[in-house]
């Protein structure tokens, strides 16, 4: 096929996708909570880097959470993505199967279904996830026309979430642990192995019988896996965020942004200085509890062959820090291998409130109602 075909067949797809508009907000008076807003057009000014390391420094302290604004893509760009997920969904089940990802040996890439782990007696998870790993021939896997006819939109969209957005505050932490600028850009290349992936991601709305028997819980609280993780602004409110204080509060959908929050990996390589967010999601509140809600996330993990170690960093040394947290000798492939795989074989979702689950070589993981 050449390159017109290619191009006349993408216009075709793009023409058929109705164009997305975001849910309007709560009108509830909700708990939320108090997050840091990072303005990344000024990275690049004179001492921008700085100013934004000592601001992400002093949130990241109080909440492993934060907001990101001025990354570079309009909305329209992060729309087509919304509204490119939420065709997805509509294909087919047996469409969607045929992509199924290999969950049960910890294999993320590709569809998880509808319903796949018993979370309480009789009730089962509500969302569908599509995962797209990274644009390079070590992860080339078949995918649905759908995704195929908008490859070239979806690849540079992925791509620019992870050259132009993640390397950013890749290296902003690097700058808070007092270590070269490209200290972590050289464990998170992209064109080496690594779990990294663009999601799409529904959850099905619940009927409120459903959600009390749930104790309105959709999802325990639990923390990520890889480094980072990013979320477009979902207005469905349901995302809470546990804080220091061990209460949950709702995390706003702050317009024009993206939420970031910290995962294990960034953990274990700080000795648990950067705290990978314990978080949840909940039923929304009653003017939302008829809407699916759907996500557009970019998730960031290491090369699969970083061994999990404390970094050698000036502050972690002056903090006592300097020393091998749990997880040490674990590489990132396998702890997130291991996380996929007891996640999908119902281990921790329907754990009790602050058990401890192990997942792999003595490393535990906790879940919190």
């Amino acid at each position: 096929m050449s390159q017109t075909q290619v191009e006349t067949s993408s216009s075709r797809v793009l023409g058929r996708i109705p164009q997305y508009t975001q849910a309007p907000e709560t009108t509830y008076e909700l708990d939320w909570a108090d997050l840091a807003t990072l303005d990344l057009s000024r990275f690049n000014e004179p001492g921008g880097k700085e100013d934004l390391a000592k601001q992400l420094h002093n949130a990241i302290e109080q909440i492993g959470f934060f907001y990101v604004i001025n990354f570079g893509l309009s909305q329209e760009e992060v729309d087509r993505q919304f509204a490119i997920g939420k065709e997805f969904f509509k294909l087919d089940t047996e469409e969607k199967l045929k992509y199924r990802a290999d969950l049960e040996n910890g294999g993320y890439n590709g569809y998880k279904p509808l319903g796949l782990r018993e979370i309480a007696p009789g009730q089962f998870d509500n969302p569908e996830i599509y995962n797209i790993p990274k644009f390079i021939t070590q992860y080339e896997r078949p995918h649905p026309i759908l995704i195929k006819d908008n490859w070239t939109e979806i690849e540079k969209f992925g791509r620019y979430m992870h050259e132009e957005v993640v390397s950013k505050l890749l290296v902003l932490f690097a700058i808070i642990l007092e270590l070269p600028e490209d200290y972590f850009l050289t464990k998170h290349r992209y064109s080496e192995k690594s779990d990294c992936h663009l999601r799409y991601m529904k959850y099905h709305a619940r009927t409120p019988e459903v959600n009390a028997k749930l104790n309105s819980v959709w999802v325990k609280g639990h923390t990520d896996f890889g480094s980072m993780t990013l979320l477009f602004r979902q207005p469905v409110a349901a995302l809470q965020v546990r804080t220091p204080q061990e209460t949950w509060k709702y995390v706003k959908p702050y317009p024009a942004s993206i939420t970031v929050n910290i995962a294990d990996s960034l953990s274990f390589l700080t000795n648990v200085y950067l705290k990978s967010s314990i978080h949840r999601v909940v039923a929304p509140p009653p003017d939302q509890a008829h809407l699916d809600r759907l996500g557009v996330l970019y998730f960031v993990r290491p090369e699969d062959d970083l061994e999990l170690r404390t970094v050698k960093s000036p502050l972690l040394e002056r903090l006592g820090l300097q020393k091998d947290a749990e997880g040490a000798g674990l590489t990132a492939g396998e702890w997130v291998k291991a996380r996929v795989a007891k996640n999908v074989n119902k281990t921790g979702q329907s754990a009790k409130e602050g058990a401890e689950t192990e997942i792999i070589k003595g490393v535990k993981a906790k879940y919190y109602d």
